[in-house]
């Protein structure tokens, strides 16, 4: 399961996405809109995206986790649209046959998700609005423990 979509996460589906007999964890990250950033009050969220290569990009992580832990099996649903506080934006489930391998594929998931994939978003707060994603290398290899892909 790897989605854009308008509504809301079903974050049960996600989870179910990646339950199976072998799978000794499951982790998930859920992703949601903050009120205060960097001291700024954050009124809501909008969310956009090349949908078609977002799509591509997120089973192309789903592919790199694949590649570290055969056994993985990896879900991420991303929402665009208005968000407001406290929904959810991102949903990442992660399962393995054991809970080192799983919350290390989880942490890179979500840190190649802000590094490629073409999603921004805008922050409206009550004294302005911002855009930001640049998608331009904000991953910790280290703190993942994957290689570099391609060499980077």
């Amino acid at each position: 399961m790897f989605a854009i979509v308008k509504e809301p996460i079903d974050v049960a589906a996600v989870i179910q996405a990646t339950a199976g007999r072998n799978a000794g964890a499951i982790v998930t990250f859920i992703g949601t809109v903050r009120e205060l950033t960097n001291g700024k009050k954050t009124i809501y969220l909008e969310y956009e995206a090349y949908e078609a290569m977002a799509q591509k990009k997120l089973e192309q992580i789903g592919g790199e986790i694949k590649r570290q832990f055969s056994e993985a099996k990896t879900a991420i649903v991303h929402r665009i649209g208005r968000l407001e506080i406290s929904d959810v934006a991102v949903a990442i489930a992660v399962s393995a046959p054991h809970r080192d391998d799983a919350y290390r594929a989880n942490r890179y998931a979500i840190e190649r998700i802000k590094e490629m994939v073409p999603i921004w978003k805008k922050e409206h707060w009550d004294d302005g609005e911002e855009w930001i994603g640049s998608q331009h290398g904000t991953v910790s290899y280290e703190k993942t423990g994957f290689p570099k892909e391609g060499g980077r």
